[in-house]
């Protein structure tokens, strides 16, 4: 096939780059070219999707496939407008921010009810309007399309330190701090695995709504993988919100964060995606060990980034936890 990705320099997009040239489809990345290289392979074109004409470069192109990364509503209109054609399979990436409602565990993507669209050029300023803007997205994509709702995403090349956080943690061993119980749920997707998928939709053309992400799993069975797949030798103490809480430790990502805690009962929805019929149309999930290892070997060799509590923060705040029983018993 012929493939443009809108993107392709980051993350999700160089990954489905990476994977849709080895296997052998010629593949053309279409950007401003600011946020990375392109994929060993892929051919460059340098647009810019602010601009009224930013994909006039493309004009004369033809593709067999394409494939839009896009949160402003704004340049998926562009994009639509200038290169939906018939024939053209079309994939838009979006998010399980999308939702409406993320306390109601199980939720599949065709039931589950939708933020109401926000359709203006806008930052990733909060989940809300994120979701909201893609959203927007979505409908001006239509109903012919494949719409990939993607979760949190994971491995190698990640900018945002997220799920890098615990291999990093972990692989220094010790008492690690782990937020809420074992039994918490965690769900994630491993880049490279959602980068095959979205290839192998095209290939099929694959249309309808789902939830891109891979099985549930407990917070415990998790942490316990990681370490087991780094040869780690950790213990953990598993705090409560409210300690985590009044002490700072903020959810889900950023500094002074446990990156991929989000509390119960706020988030039971968000962290227990169905996503059986995903999985039905060809979504596969390799081991978190491989994720894992991967992830800390490219840490190790690039430096990536590591974003959440510092040794330090975390240490204070153990510290702390111990010490509540030394002073309610005023020893």
């Amino acid at each position: 096939m012929r493939i443009l990705i809108l993107g392709g320099s980051q993350f999700l997009g160089r990954a489905i780059a990476s994977h849709a040239c080895a296997a052998g489809h010629e593949v053309t990345c279409a950007a401003r070219g600011l946020a990375g290289p392109i994929a060993a392979g892929a051919r460059f074109v340098r647009i810019d999707r602010d601009m009224a004409a930013g994909l006039a470069p493309l004009a004369s192109e033809t593709f067999d496939a394409v494939v839009d990364v896009a949160r402003h509503p704004g340049q998926v209109r562009r994009a639509v407008a200038a290169l939906k054609r018939p024939g053209v399979h079309w994939t838009f990436v979006s998010t399980i921010s999308v939702y409406a409602d993320n306390r109601i565990p199980g939720q599949r993507a065709d039931t589950a009810s939708l933020r109401e669209p926000v359709d203006a050029e806008i930052e990733q300023s909060t989940d809300a309007i994120y979701g909201a803007a893609k959203v927007a997205c979505e409908q001006t994509v239509g109903n012919d399309a494949f719409i990939c709702r993607a979760g949190l995403i994971a491995g190698p090349e990640d900018p945002t330190g997220r799920f890098a956080y615990w291999p990093a943690r972990l692989a220094r061993g010790g008492e690690v701090l782990a937020p809420g119980s074992p039994e918490d749920p965690v769900q994630f997707i491993d880049v490279r695995d959602l980068a095959q998928w979205i290839v192998h939709a095209a290939g099929t053309r694959l249309t309808g709504i789902y939830d891109g992400i891979g099985p549930i799993r407990t917070r415990g069975e998790f942490l316990a993988e990681c370490a087991a797949a780094l040869n780690a030798s950790c213990t953990f103490t598993w705090v409560d919100r409210a300690f985590l809480e009044a002490h700072d430790v903020r959810r889900w990502a950023g500094p002074r964060s446990l990156p991929m805690w989000l509390p119960l009962p706020d988030f039971a929805g968000f962290l227990t995606r169905d996503t059986s019929p995903a999985r039905a149309a060809g979504l596969t999930s390799r081991p978190v060990a491989v994720t894992a290892r991967d992830t800390l070997h490219w840490l190790d060799a690039s430096n990536g980034p590591v974003i959440g509590l510092t040794a330090d923060e975390e240490r204070d705040v153990l510290a702390a936890w111990h010490a509540r029983g030394t002073a309610a018993t005023g020893v």
